[in-house]
């Protein structure tokens, strides 16, 4: 990869290769989000879970749409979408689906804000509003998984995934190596 430095604001500034690279990881996110809510929206079962379990339908037609989006902007910048999933993470119990699929969305929020501003760094405004749209979506995603568990909706400002490689060390904002 070409260098990155820090803008006036601390913030890291990316190249257009890293950008590719952190789409990417973005698409790999969105392929995990449609195969966990095709999967959690078959096997919930209960009463309680009739309503999410449809909600989840309609949430696995929207990672898909997100997917395609990505997918296009990858190409506009000349690269080429990848074709692998983030791992899925299954479970027997209904409320660990819902929490795996919350922990997902809040972590894709955290990195589209990221990746909102870094787009924007590069003046790529319109790719800037691709993700804009994607991150409403991912946000009304998260609302509807912490309310249908009963809790609040999780603070997405910071990532918990660790930082142990480069992109995620650009995805936190970090200008220099840890």
């Amino acid at each position: 990869m070409t260098s990155r430095h820090a803008d006036s604001n601390g913030e890291m500034t990316v190249t257009r290769d890293d950008l590719v690279a952190l789409l990417n990881e973005d698409l790999a996110r969105e392929y995990q989000a449609v195969i966990s809510y095709v999967i959690y929206s078959q096997v919930l079962k209960g009463p309680q879970y009739m309503n999410i379990a449809a909600e989840l339908e309609k949430h696995a037609a929207e990672e898909l749409s997100h997917a395609l989006t990505l997918a296009g902007q990858i190409d506009y910048l000349g690269g080429m979408p990848i074709a692998t999933p983030k791992p899925v993470k299954t479970s027997s119990e209904a409320d660990a689906m819902l929490r795996f699929d919350l922990e997902a969305e809040t972590e894709t929020i955290h990195h589209y804000r990221q990746r909102v501003r870094q787009c924007e760094a590069l003046g790529e405004y319109a790719i800037a509003e691709h993700i804009r749209d994607i991150l409403v979506q991912e946000q009304d995603h998260q609302v509807a998984l912490a309310s249908a568990l009963g809790i609040e909706v999780p603070n997405a400002t910071k990532a918990k995934t660790p930082l142990h490689d480069e992109h995620s060390r650009i995805n936190a904002g970090i200008t220099r190596d840890v």
